[in-house]
């Protein structure tokens, strides 16, 4: 659980009067510290709707521990680091978010929307300036925290899960001005029970795509797919949890869907308990029904967490069956032929270890793409050639016998109960 210093206060996160202190901090422009190392990490707060949220500086991901909340691993090791600056724009003024896409969220006339489509050029960039797509669902996942693990994950995650935190990630993000939140229609939970309500809701979200303007809006749905069908003059994708709802793809969309993604669908038609989630821009006729202009898949585990082949999934089953904590790396921007991190420990101090996973059969210089990332990076890494047999993982070195700490805390009972535990134990850093 994370803990913030207030002046002389130590407040766990989870405090029921949390808000009280971040309300106090905002007003006063005072910047906690996550105490997550033991000199602590400087945050800020912001103001989202009538709530105060504590978020990370910019640029101090790499600064917090490695199994804090807010660690961000390096910018080598995800295509996170591609993007932010460009693509992604922080400001701590506001707690506002600028993102850039390079896609559109609005349709001319009769035309096409002027954004990339399903083709491989048109989902990955390199040069970091405006997001994709693919990576518009990566960072929302990310910022969701989807593609962190622990244990006591375990069992608890849920489509509605899934869907409380892409809606919160979307909270405070904007993009040309508009609240993406507003944009972004991701859908719930289906109950036969509460069926009609959701139709109303989902209805009552859309109705601005209804409108008959020159400049027809157009919204992003997120959503897990049940199955992509044939239908009577398309194509549709039929998502998990809308099953009255389809999203009409046109046969060339759905060509061009099966050629870029084709490693995505054959990973989702092979893994048995694999979830296919979607991203798509799509628009309302005036009969009410969606029309998909662009789209991107990707296959997470049923942990919800992200994989590109059946060794980085094998890679995810050591890590949880071994009990890890981890942060998996997501591709974002970055081309499929450059090397990435499969996941980075969260669990091994003082610094996380990076883990990479190469299948079988890669070329020369793909091993020397990947040499050149280690060696430039400052994070331990670890290898795993799929062709052998896996290497033992490196050893979890956090302490799981720590205790629970009480809701608030003057900073010199902190102190106290850090030098008591490192007199009993010789340890250099304070117990919490």
């Amino acid at each position: 659980m994370n803990e913030f210093r207030f002046d002389n206060l130590i407040v766990a996160a989870n405090a029921v009067d949390m808000q009280a202190y971040l309300a106090d901090a905002h007003g006063e422009k005072i910047r906690p510290l996550c105490m997550c190392t033991p000199g602590g990490v400087p945050m800020y707060v912001a103001k989202v709707g009538e709530h105060y949220v504590i978020k990370r500086m910019p640029n101090t991901g790499g600064a917090h521990a490695p199994d804090c909340a807010s660690y961000e691993p390096p910018a080598e090791l995800s295509g996170l680091g591609e993007v932010k600056g460009e693509a992604i724009q922080e400001s701590t003024d506001d707690g506002i978010t600028t993102l850039r896409l390079d896609f559109s969220l609005s349709k001319t006339g009769g035309k096409a929307a002027p954004a990339p489509s399903v083709v491989a050029a048109d989902t990955v960039r390199t040069d970091g300036a405006k997001l994709t797509l693919r990576g518009t669902l990566h960072y929302l996942w990310e910022e969701a925290g989807m593609n962190r693990w622990y244990p006591a994950m375990e069992g608890k995650r849920s489509w509605y899960v899934v869907r409380k935190f892409l809606l919160q990630a979307a909270a405070g993000k904007v993009s040309k001005g508009e609240p993406l939140g507003r944009s972004l229609y991701v859908p719930e939970s289906f109950s036969v029970e509460h069926a009609a309500g959701v139709t109303q809701r989902r209805i009552a979200h859309m109705a601005e795509l209804a409108i008959n303007k020159k400049a027809r809006k157009l919204m992003i749905a997120i959503g897990e797919v049940k199955e992509i069908a044939e239908s009577r003059y398309g194509f549709k994708i039929v998502a998990k949890h809308l099953p009255d709802f389809p999203f009409m793809l046109s046969e060339d969309l759905h060509r061009r869907l099966q050629k870029r993604f084709s490693n995505e669908l054959a990973l989702w038609d092979s893994v048995e308990d694999a979830h296919l989630v979607f991203i798509a821009t799509f628009g309302l006729s005036p009969t009410g029904i969606a029309s998909i202009e662009t789209l991107a898949v990707m296959v997470v585990s049923s942990n919800w967490i992200p994989f590109e082949h059946a060794y980085d999934r094998l890679m995810l089953d050591a890590l949880t069956a071994h009990k890890r904590r981890f942060v998996k790396s997501l591709r974002y921007n970055l081309a499929e032929s450059k090397p990435l991190a499969c996941a980075v420990l969260a669990d091994v101090l003082p610094k996380p270890v990076a883990l990479y996973v190469q299948p079988p059969g890669i070329e020369q210089e793909d091993e020397d793409a990947l040499s050149a990332l280690i060696e430039q990076s400052d994070i331990p890494s670890w290898i795993w050639r799929a062709g052998e047999e896996m290497p033992e993982l490196p050893p979890s070195t956090l302490s799981r016998g720590a205790k629970s700490l009480r809701r608030v805390r003057t900073l010199d009972e902190v102190n106290a109960a850090a030098a008591d535990a490192a007199a009993s134990s010789g340890a250099q850093e304070p117990g919490w």
